[in-house]
This record gives C-alpha cells, structure tokens and sequence, in this order.
C-alpha cells in the first residue's frame, strides 16, 4: 500500500471521522491507540466524557470516510461496528500525545495504487458492515468490567428503560429495559445491546453534556487531577486552601479546588468555616465523619456542592457552584468530576495567597453576611431580648449574636419594638432592671451597642446626657438626649449612671429633617414594659439611682446587649 498525504481545504460540516473504538480509562484507550497507530495513519484520541475515550481515524470528508470504514472493515483491521461519527462529540486530545487536529481540516484517506497494466472492472458498491450478530453481541458483553455494566444500568435508568437496581447483574429486569430501548430507537428487539448500541447510549446519555467542554486537568500545585468544565470556568488564582476556578462565560459557575496538609481537627475546622462562606448556601445536606464531609446548599439562584477527604495527611476535594434549575447537567457533572477526582503528591501551600485581604473575606471567598444588624438586649434570663423592629423587617431568619436563631415573638410597629426568644435558652451574663426613678435633666445617660454592626465582635459604650423627658412633638414616651451615636446602636439599652435601663435606643427615622448633630431619641421604660405585657412577660425593676463605678456600668451594659442580625437566609 502507499499512502498519500495532504491536507485539503473543505467545508467543516464535510469533516468526518472513523469511530472504531472506545475505553472507559484513559489508560487502556492510550495502550490501544498505540496498538492501532502501528498499523494504521491518521489514528487519534479524544475524550467522549462520561469516562470514556475514543479511538478514531481522521479527519476526513465523507467520502473518504465511507472508503476507509468499507475497506477497513473488509480487511479485518477496525472492529466490525465501526462508524462514521462527527467531531461535535469529540473533546480534549489525548493521542498522540500534544496534538489538536480538531480544527485543521481533513487529509486524504489512504489510498490503494494498482498496476495500470492491469485494469480492473469497478467493483459494485459494497453495502455497509452490518451490526453485530447476536452471538457477536454477547461475546462483546462478556467483556464488560463489574463498572461498565453497572454503567449501563445507570444509562438504561437515564433513558426511562431501566427502573430497577444498580447492581451489574444483567437479570431479566435489565434485558427487558435493553429490549424496551432498542424498541424505541428503531433496533431490532434482541434484549442484548450491541457495541454499536451501547456507543449510540452513551453518547444520548452524555448529550447533556455537549458544551461544557469536559477535560482532564491537571493542577500540580493543588495536586489534584480531575475532569472539569473548560468551556465553563477558567483557573483564575490560588487563595490557600482554595484553587479558584471562575466563571467565563454565560454559566454563572465556579469550582474551587481545595488542597491543604492536615489532620482531623484541620479537616473539622474546614468543614465549619466552608459553612460561613456565601457560596455555601443554608439550606442543603450536610454531612460529616472521621475522615470527610460533603456540604451541598441551596437557595433560589445556585446550588453548592462540596466534597472533600482526609487521607495520610491530606485535605482534598472540590466545590461546584452552578445554577439552580439546572439539576440533570449539575447532577451529571459532579459525577463526573467525583469519579474522575486522583489525588496528586501536592498540596497548596499557605504562602499561595494574594495580597488582597478583608475581614468579610476568608481565602478570597465573601464570608455571608447580614443584611441588617442592629444592638438589642436581654429582658430575662432565658435571653428573651427587645430590639428594634427595624431589624426585623422581611428578614429569612433572625440570629443573636450570629449562632443563635431566634423567633419573633411579637412586634409592636406603632412603638417600633420586637420581642424575639431564642431557640435554645440563653444565660446572659446580664439582663436589663427597668428604672423606676425619673431621670432628672442633663443627667449623664450611656447606651450600649454594636456600633458597627457587629465588625468589632463586641459592644461599645456611648456616654451622653438627658435632654428633654418627651420627645420634640410632646410625645410622653419618648425622651431626648445629646448623644453621637450610629445607626448599628439602634435597639441598645439606654441606662441611667446607677445601671438602671430609662429605655432603648431608637433608629434615626427623622426623614426630612436636619436635626442638630448628636440629637437622639429613646422609647421610655414604661412603653417597654407594655410591650413585654402585651408578651405576656415582665422584667425586672429598680428603684435605685445611685451611681456606680464606671466599669461596672460598662459591664452591666455589655452584659446584656446582644447582636441581632437580619439574614435573607
């Protein structure tokens, strides 16, 4: 035989090539791809996705194509069941090694030179190979390892022909779902699948996939190694303990590789600090042993998944963010980034960061945040608190001091006051006493509360004196103070030098007007203790004015004012 090379400039949709083979391992299709390039030109490999590689002849137009499959198959040297497939179903290369002959053309099939001395008549048209007999199907399925046959189960299940267990076992329920698909797809009905069949099932099974541009990367300095969406996302930095993989294009997705040394308590400590983050929502499984964790959240635009394992002194895994509404191709490709998951020598190392650093960040990831945080206080010691109802409005859920979740009890709108009660009981180290003395004017008066929403991790005291006993319509409950306060100290106690409670801070609500600087206003004691009525509760009282030793007052003060966060989730 002589071959003739050349490559030849043609449309892409004439551009076919010869399928002749697929492996479920890279592996085994690259020791078989060898074995065909021995022998044959123009032997390549492609990933197909799902696990599986080809093995193909190409690129050629369809009518070298067709010559090649017809006399090939006629010589014995490509497998009887060998097709014509397109290059849409082929992705990352794999042989021969550092080649990409997907988007430069086609060459010239192989050609057979005969003597011109010896004319021959032109053969008949040869139709095409036929499929496999049935005792050829079978011998071809004896092959099949435990994981391809479970394999094809799981396909079967997908294609809404399979109802039963994933076990490997070909019983009467699976040969009666491979007769219920080859019904359906126009195949004679044998109840055995060809080799030609089980490709035409894989590649239904993995259409969802087509576009993601699935292929193995290798990340040496996370050490990991793993099949990940490359049409999808792009490696954008290393954030210790994360590798980020960020969105580039219409798929709002990301993947971060996470690769760190340690142990259990590292694995643990993780595992909870996965949970703060903002890409991990709230609502999903979450599930932890000895030696891994899997994290999956959801909410009304994404889902997270993560995953992540301990072995001999190495935390590794992986997180996918992908859209909600999404679930069969999000489902699809977890699997497949899980089952291709091999875990390298490195780890990332802590020095593997940017210089960009923030304390609502955690290794360039948004920790979740609040939506609103105001100060509050503890009017029991079960840690019933009073806030302001600020703080709650249209709120997913409400926690005190970020861990416990609290319920509204009750709101008092006209007042602008909350009742929450926390899902466990509290021992606050404090809890407010209501004063039952009149405060005279231009006392000194302090609040309490987090100023700064919580930034600080602990309240701050704010000194200020009595102004006016009303408020400045003449309202009797409410009274006036020169006090320079912010808006997170909204809801804080209010109390008097002894550590008597006079009210709670309220929120600037003056719309409209430009009041002078350092003009508050409080709710009066006695509109809260009507409050706590209305709740079917009353707090404690004092009668005593006497003053107390500054740092008492600010530990009287601290001790019961809690953090109360509003959060959409």
């Amino acid at each position: 035989m002589v071959f003739a090379w050349c490559l030849a400039a043609v449309a892409q949709d004439e551009v076919v090539w010869v399928q002749i083979e697929a492996q479920p391992n890279l592996t085994d299709a690259t020791d078989r791809a060898r074995v065909y390039a021995a022998d044959l030109p123009d032997v390549n490999g492609f990933s197909l996705g799902g696990g599986w590689y080809g093995i193909s002849l190409g690129p050629y137009t369809r009518s070298d194509a067709e010559q090649v499959l017809r006399v090939y198959r006629a010589e014995g040297v490509i497998p009887p069941d060998s097709y014509i497939a397109l290059g849409s179903t082929f992705r990352q290369q794999f042989w021969p090694v550092g080649a990409n002959v997907l988007d430069r053309g086609v060459v010239d099939a192989p050609v057979v030179s005969v003597p011109e001395a010896t004319p021959v008549a032109e053969p008949a048209p040869q139709p095409a190979a036929p499929d496999e007999t049935r005792a050829e199907a079978q011998r071809n399925e004896r092959l099949l390892t435990p994981s391809e046959r479970e394999q094809l189960q799981v396909m079967l299940k997908w294609a809404g022909a399979y109802p039963g267990a994933i076990d490997g076992a070909f019983g009467r329920g699976t040969r009666a779902s491979m007769s219920v698909w080859q019904e359906r797809n126009g195949f004679e009905v044998t109840g055995i699948l060809t080799t030609a069949q089980r490709a035409a099932l894989l590649r239904d099974y993995n259409a969802v996939l087509n576009g993601l541009g699935l292929a193995l990367v290798r990340d040496d300095t996370a050490g990991i190694e793993m099949v990940l969406p490359t049409d999808i996302v792009a490696f954008e930095k290393y954030e210790y303990p994360f590798a980020h993989y960020v969105s580039q294009g219409e798929i709002e997705a990301t993947v971060l590789l996470i690769s760190q040394a340690g142990d259990q308590s590292t694995l643990f400590g993780l595992y909870d600090i996965m949970q703060t983050l903002d890409i991990v929502p709230l609502d999903g499984v979450r599930e932890r042993s000895d030696s891994s964790f899997v994290l999956v959240g959801e909410d009304a635009t994404r889902i997270s998944e993560t995953r992540v394992t301990l072995e001999d002194g190495q935390i590794k895994g992986f997180t996918l963010v992908w859209p909600a509404g999404d679930e069969e191709r999000r489902s699809r490709l977890i699997a497949e980034m899980d089952r291709s998951f091999e875990r390298l020598a490195a780890v990332i190392p802590p020095s593997a960061s940017s210089q960009e650093q923030a304390i609502d960040l955690v290794s360039g990831l948004e920790i979740r945040k609040p939506r609103l945080s105001r100060s509050g206080f503890f009017v029991d010691r079960r840690g019933t608190v009073l806030t302001t109802s600020e703080v709650i409005g249209s709120c997913g859920r409400v926690t005190l001091d970020s861990e416990t979740e609290a319920e509204v009890a009750l709101v008092d709108e006209t007042r602008g006051v909350a009742v929450l009660k926390p899902s466990r009981e509290l021992a606050p180290l404090a809890v407010a006493r209501f004063s039952d003395v009149t405060p005279r004017l231009q006392s000194e008066v302090a609040t309490s509360g987090y100023s700064f929403e919580g930034v600080l991790g602990a309240p701050s005291m704010t000194f200020g004196t009595l102004s006016d006993v009303r408020g400045l319509g003449g309202e009797p409950d409410v009274f006036r103070m020169d006090m320079g306060t912010l808006p997170g100290d909204a809801g804080g106690p209010v109390l008097d030098s002894g550590g008597g409670v006079l009210g709670m801070l309220l929120p600037d609500t003056q719309s409209g007007r430009a009041l002078p600087q350092g003009v508050q206003f409080a709710l009066d004691r006695t509109a809260l203790q009507a409050v706590l009525e209305q709740a079917g509760m009353a707090a404690a009282g004092t009668d005593s004015a006497t003053p107390i030793d500054p740092i008492d007052l600010t530990g009287e003060a601290t001790g019961m004012t809690v953090l109360v966060s509003c959060w959409d989730q």
